[in-house]
């Protein structure tokens, strides 16, 4: 009787050690959180670049009042923001804490959550930047 209560035990110890961890593996970090929304926008950056190209032609000859310009300084300020917001980061963060998952201060841990917001945003800045820009080529 000893055996199967300790056999019993061991089982459901095994058990809940395992699912805990299938959970806790399954829940991204904040900072993988922070990264995969990073990852999310970094590639399109070439496609503000090649966005910005299409428009500068027209943003210089119908002037910097028209929608083609204001076109152009969104993607521009939206590149902008990314290249800040990596290079704060990166003063904030040391790769050990980035990549590896290295344990954070309470202080860094306040810090993600403001990098969390900050990339959110730029997130948005990158997206709404693209979608109108490409709204106003489509018409051209």
């Amino acid at each position: 009787m000893k055996n199967i209560l300790y056999t019993l035990a061991i089982a459901t110890l095994v058990t809940f050690t395992s699912c805990k961890e299938t959970k806790k593996a399954e829940e991204p970090s904040k900072m993988e959180n922070v990264m995969n929304i990073h990852d999310e926008v970094m590639p399109k950056m070439g496609t503000i670049g090649k966005l910005v190209g299409q428009l500068k032609p027209m943003a210089d000859s119908l002037g910097v009042e028209s929608a083609e310009a204001k076109a152009m300084k969104d993607l521009q300020e939206a590149n902008k923001s990314m290249m800040d917001w990596m290079q704060g980061f990166g003063d904030r963060f040391d790769s050990e804490e980035i990549m590896n998952g290295k344990e954070l201060s309470d202080e860094k841990k306040a810090w993600l959550e403001e990098e969390e917001e900050k990339v959110q945003q730029v997130k948005e800045n990158i997206n709404s930047s693209i979608e109108r820009a490409e709204e106003i080529l489509s018409k051209q």
